[in-house]
């Protein structure tokens, strides 16, 4: 029988991925032990409020959990903020398609404060 080696199922897996849409991002995000993969129009999130309520929706927090954003530059692996719309702007420039997300509770990050 034959046997396809690791290349060729890599191989295989990209060409079933769907073409690149400039319009869409694609985002991961992680919450506590939790992630979320979906994809959404680069138009519905054009703020930071509407971002803020995607991923609180996401998570299933949005009115449970006082939340924040970032996210992970692919280029330098910084993990910069997500807390208004410039920042918002810059993270969906760099998700080709991905951008990675992490949401934190603002209780857990008191510590930075004093």
């Amino acid at each position: 029988a034959f046997e396809a080696s690791g290349e060729q199922e890599r191989t295989k897996f990209r060409s079933n991925r769907m073409p690149f849409d400039p319009q869409l991002v694609e985002i991961k995000s992680k919450f506590d032990s939790e992630y979320r993969r979906f994809s959404t129009s680069r138009d519905r999130i054009g703020t930071y409020d509407d971002f803020y309520e995607l991923i609180g929706t996401r998570h299933r927090i949005l009115d449970a959990v006082d939340f924040t954003t970032s996210y992970t530059d692919p280029i330098h692996g910084d993990l910069l903020p997500i807390n208004n719309d410039d920042n918002l702007k810059r993270a969906l420039k760099t998700a080709t398609p991905l951008l990675r997300v992490f949401v934190y509770r603002k209780s857990d990050l008191t510590y930075l404060d004093s």
